[in-house]
């Protein structure tokens, strides 16, 4: 009897392991091919700096162009990601929720490259060209390839993966697991939380955590209006089949 009862669970977890291990390879995979090309993104992600970039040691080449690789890598595999997440769902789903749900996985990736571009081309020359300016008067400029391309990535890649919170937003409404007066009562919790990531995970200047908190904020606004719309679609979509 109790066999029996166990069996769903670890078919179901063997499930799991399976998407788990395609995405890990497909991540794998990203990575190599992004890996060929490091050297053609370094050249791009520097190419408004006035000066080569510093290395304190050997070790410093191969840190950067693992992180390149591994946050383009990372980018790529995200619609892979996604579907493998929706795979694991899609048995619990009626087909209507199938197929609504399946067209947000091209949305999750375009969000992503969104915010990546909006924080590199928007928000990190902004607070680049401010924190030069207060060190040109005091201090002469070098910086490390360590250095530059941590406070680069941690100021980009955290927006780049709030920007997937509409998107997540709406497919969970989607599929009924939330909905927009749940988001509008945990507002207050969710711009703590929201600011406290903000804080986290940007670098440490004040400039970095307003230009990184507010994005957040407005993309919560943003999901709830969101959320609201697909609630209002599915309630006029089963009075219609009533």
């Amino acid at each position: 009897m109790n066999q029996k009862k166990s069996l769903p669970l670890v078919e179901h977890l063997e499930e799991l392991r399976k998407r788990i291990i395609i995405s890990g390879v497909g991540f794998l995979v990203f990575f190599l091919l992004s890996f060929l090309f490091v050297k053609d993104i370094y050249q791009y992600l520097i190419k408004d700096i006035d000066q080569q970039l510093t290395i304190l040691s050997p070790g410093d080449v191969i840190w950067v162009n693992m992180a390149i690789s591994a946050i383009s890598a990372l980018a790529l595999t995200i619609p892979l990601l996604s579907y493998q997440l929706w795979g694991f769902m899609a048995p619990a789903m009626t087909e209507d929720e199938k197929k609504a749900t399946l067209a947000f996985i091209p949305g999750l990736f375009f969000l992503f490259i969104i915010g990546l571009c909006f924080s590199f081309f928007i928000i990190f020359p902004m607070v680049m060209s401010f924190l030069t300016g207060l060190a040109e008067s005091q201090f002469q400029t070098m910086y490390t390839v360590t250095g530059y391309f941590t406070f680069l990535f941690r100021l980009t890649v955290p927006i780049a993966v709030v920007f997937e919170l509409p998107a997540v937003v709406m497919f969970l409404t989607r599929l009924g697991l939330l909905n927009p007066q749940q988001l509008r009562k945990s507002r207050k919790y969710a711009y703590f939380i929201l600011i406290v990531l903000s804080v986290v995970l940007s670098p440490p200047d004040f400039l970095s955590d307003v230009l990184i908190m507010l994005p957040m904020l407005l993309l919560y606004e943003i999901s709830i209006l969101l959320s609201a719309w697909v609630k209002r679609k599915q309630t006029k979509l089963s009075l219609t089949q009533s």
